[in-house]
């Protein structure tokens, strides 16, 4: 019966501790540029103007058994905008609009929703996005791509999400209308597990 009970034990502790291994700690990928922020936003109504941010870092940690329990802070220097006209992305980065400062993101809860067409797993992600020193709960749609090891002997983890805000929501940036209010923005990134 001890023996049993000293096994059951040992059992036990080996499949806790393999489930705490699970959880891992991951940097987003900065230096490889497998992270991005993309955003598309309606230019007084009669066209689109998207873009992208080239300088962003964040790190996260995961575990696909529990994704509940995961937790991500994203950090984007947005004075580094790129929308393909030099002139725009001055302006963007100037006191009319981002001012060039820092907008971070981080999470305060993870709630799985499913799965989507592909099969991949769903889940809505809240959390607090600070711009111009305003913070504000926004959730953004993400979808876990996949993991595994890499080519140069590292493990990663891959998502993507999209969510909207209102620039209106975040201090007084230059007023372009109603209609380019809102701010379609795309995530998608890569981590790479902390050794």
């Amino acid at each position: 019966m001890l023996k049993k009970t000293l096994a059951a034990l040992a059992i036990g502790s080996a499949l806790l501790a393999a489930g705490n291994v699970m959880a891992a700690d991951y940097v987003v990928d900065k230096q490889g540029q497998h992270a991005f922020v993309d955003f598309k936003i309606s230019h007084l109504g009669y066209s689109y103007i998207t873009g992208t941010f080239k300088d962003i870092d964040g790190k996260f940690n995961f575990d696909a058994a529990k994704p509940e329990d995961s937790k991500i802070e994203f950090n984007v220097n947005t004075a580094s905008v790129f929308t393909n006209n030099a002139e725009r992305d001055k302006h963007i980065s100037s006191k009319d609009f981002l001012n060039s400062t820092k907008a971070t993101f981080v999470s305060t809860s993870v709630k799985p929703t499913g799965k989507n067409a592909a099969g991949k797993d769903t889940a809505d992600v809240a959390g607090d996005l600070t711009i111009l020193g305003v913070t504000k709960p926004i959730v953004v749609k993400a979808t876990f791509l996949g993991e595994g090891k890499d080519p140069w002997g590292g493990y990663r983890a891959g998502f993507e999400g999209t969510t909207s805000i209102k620039r209106s929501d975040f201090g007084k940036m230059m007023d372009l209308g109603p209609q380019s209010d809102a701010v379609d923005l795309y995530i998608t990134f890569e981590g790479v597990k902390a050794k």
